[in-house]
């Protein structure tokens, strides 16, 4: 983070958004599983698109609820072009715990495994949330170089915004893990030359 004049930096503002609630059990793994979302909260969309800046350039993930997201921006005044899909902006891969609900996997001692250090293990078949923040930090940098000084929408996953504050903050994978980021909020970062400052973070509705 940085406080220092930006009047001759180049800055480049990133607006993390995440996907609309996904039907299904609350407490479901969803990680790589390509579910579709519920976008049927227009007012949520409505103060939400809003808020995200006109001309800007916007990517999402290849899973179909991060597009449906961007699309109902759209529909409820959001003025985006084609997104570009980002591989490396997808949410977190939770192996063979995807599809089942924690309270399905008590007991497992994989799982047992995992809770003893749930931001550097990996789930069975899958990977570790500190391998995702570096996947994450691969991305930034990869549309940061062809996209400096301009707006940046990416719609993405609650895994893949804790991602990048753990990258903007150099936080912890651990620390990281502790932020909330709700369907449909938005947090905004600036990139700052090589330097980062966050200016809000999982923005609802309500604010």
């Amino acid at each position: 983070m940085i406080d220092n004049d930006t009047k001759d930096a180049v800055v480049t503002h990133w607006w993390w958004v995440r996907h609309a609630p996904v039907p299904g059990p609350r407490d479901q793994i969803k990680g790589r599983l390509d579910l579709p979302s519920d976008t049927s909260d227009t007012e949520t969309f409505a103060i939400q698109a809003a808020r995200l800046p006109k001309g800007a350039t916007v990517f999402t993930s290849s899973r179909q609820r991060t597009q449906q997201t961007l699309a109902a921006l759209v529909r409820a005044g959001f003025e985006a072009p084609s997104p570009t899909v980002e591989p490396d902006f997808d949410e977190q891969d939770f192996g063979a715990f995807q599809g089942h609900t924690w309270g399905e996997l008590a007991g497992d001692p994989t799982l047992t495994a995992f809770w003893a250090d749930p931001a550097n293990t990996a789930p069975p078949g899958g990977e570790s949330f500190a391998a995702l923040i570096e996947r994450v930090r691969r991305g930034i940098a990869h549309v940061n170089a062809a996209h400096a000084g301009k707006d940046i929408v990416i719609v993405a996953h609650a895994g893949t915004i804790r991602a990048a504050l753990a990258v903007a903050l150099g936080i912890s994978a651990s620390a990281a893990l502790t932020f909330a980021i709700q369907t449909v909020s938005i947090t905004q970062i600036d990139g700052i030359d090589a330097a980062w400052r966050v200016m809000g973070v999982n923005l609802t509705s309500d604010e």
